[in-house]
């Protein structure tokens, strides 16, 4: 990346204390810091995702889900919401043609997909697909929980991870019908409670994060007569010390490059970065090293690539880190941001930025966000 690019991160968070909605931070990405900007209303976002063309970022909110236009500043323009006849949604992705717009259901065990329109708009509900089952741990798992949805490399097929059922659901997408069709299951074994896939840059592996076993698992993916297969490779534990009770494997991302795998554990409140070996697809740990925050639910990696956020959902803070790959370790930069509930997190380059990227006092922060009358408890994945 050129040292001029601007960037902005945005922040979903529950409704909850004096979180509101969506914190905009501008990004110094050279030191690896965040300055809040404002706060955007939403009822409980406690997911955000961009659309492929970068021009508008979906937010989950009660209401179902609500888009934004992404102005040039990093600022955002509410333009519709639609509802999703289900209960509130956990996760958010897009097809690769960004036609369609998929919302992961936890509470509900759904999977609803969502026509959008090339301004922006989100358009009509064309499918909704109820999991059916029951899982292994009665006391936790006892009805489906689909916790992630994300299109395979090819546009072909939509897995969506269910950590209740201890799979992951593959669907063909009906391009005439818009509906979706069951075409194969992926069990991940009894109390796996797999909770996030990403694919490899180049499309060849998959990597899903088990949630319950804290495993970060790799597989082959590839056709096989039409059908998408996969094969495991290997897997790797998150853990930065023996198991406890409490831990549970938390966010999942790939490096921009595709070089690396991250992923973080909470209980453990640790943050570990695995090695890709592009020709076998197999991991190395390159270290496994605390996070200053409790329950790290989400990571996010700066544009350069040399600096990591972590999202400390139970402390309400996220903490920055410059990234050594040769030392392989991490270093804490400036102080935490402190703010209620926080959930995920992504960047966005811009075209145009502040005169001067500060830190807006709190009130003015707030001044921005709007009284929410009913407060959601965040769905209990660890």
């Amino acid at each position: 990346m050129a040292d001029t690019e601007k960037y902005v991160a945005y922040v979903g968070t529950y409704t909850h204390g004096t979180s509101k909605g969506i914190h905009i931070y501008d990004v110094d990405v050279k030191e690896g810091l965040l300055h809040l900007r404002k706060v955007v209303p939403v009822n409980n976002s406690s997911y955000v995702t961009k659309s492929r063309n970068e021009k508008f970022l979906y937010s989950i909110a009660d209401e179902g889900v609500e888009v934004f236009e992404i102005m040039k500043d990093g600022d955002l323009k509410p333009i519709n919401q639609i509802g999703i006849d289900g209960m509130r949604g956990c996760h958010l992705s897009t097809d690769l043609q960004g036609k369609y717009l998929f919302v992961a259901g936890y509470h509900d065990g759904k999977v609803t997909v969502v026509h959008t329109h090339q301004d922006g708009r989100l358009g009509n509900l064309m499918d909704g697909v109820f999991h059916r089952g029951q899982g292994a741990l009665n006391e936790r798992s006892f009805r489906p929980h689909v916790c992630c949805v994300r299109i395979t490399p090819d546009n072909k097929f939509l897995c969506a991870v269910d950590d209740g059922l201890d799979q992951v659901v593959l669907y063909k997408i009906n391009h005439v019908t818009n509906k979706l069709q069951q075409v194969d299951v992926l069990r991940m074994g009894r109390e796996a409670g797999p909770r996030s896939i990403h694919f490899s840059r180049d499309g060849k592996y998959a990597y899903i994060l088990c949630q319950l076993t804290n495993l970060l698992q790799v597989y082959a993916y590839h056709l096989e007569n039409g059908y998408p297969r996969f094969d495991l490779i290997d897997e790797y534990s998150t853990l930065s010390d023996e198991r406890d009770p409490h831990d549970a494997a938390s966010a999942l991302r790939v490096s921009y490059d595709g070089k690396y795998v991250f992923c973080s554990t909470s209980g453990d409140n640790s943050v570990a970065c695995f090695k890709v070996d592009s020709e076998t697809g197999k991991l190395d740990r390159q270290f496994s090293l605390p996070t200053a925050g409790d329950y790290p639910k989400d990571i996010a990696l700066f544009p350069d690539q040399k600096h990591i956020a972590v999202v400390n959902n139970g402390a309400g803070t996220i903490t920055t880190f410059a990234i050594n790959y040769e030392k392989k370790v991490i270093t804490m930069k400036g102080k935490p941001q402190e703010l209620d509930t926080p959930n995920c997190m992504i960047f966005q380059k811009i075209e145009e930025a502040p005169e001067i990227i500060r830190d807006v006092p709190e009130e003015e922060a707030e001044a921005a966000a709007v009284t929410v009358e009913k407060e959601i408890t965040p769905e209990p994945i660890a």
